[in-house]
């Protein structure tokens, strides 16, 4: 919800700055429960198109209602 926040953000000002905000809006937390919590590496920085690959079929799933929110 936060990177489509950062992405009309950056489409209502016209300021392309806001899109580098947007995969640590997407990732960043998911890298913080990796790091301090898990004490390991994410995938995504391995695997960056698998993992966006990953939530654009959730964000799918969720739009088609498959998934419930």
């Amino acid at each position: 919800m936060l990177v489509i926040v950062t992405v009309l953000l950056a489409i209502w000002t016209r300021n392309g700055w806001w899109l580098l905000a947007a995969p640590v809006a997407g990732y960043g937390f998911a890298w913080i429960g990796h790091f301090v919590f898990e004490k390991n590496r994410p995938a995504t920085f391995r695997y960056p198109w698998y993992s966006l690959l990953g939530d654009l079929a959730l964000f799918r799933d969720v739009l088609i209602g498959r998934i419930k929110l």
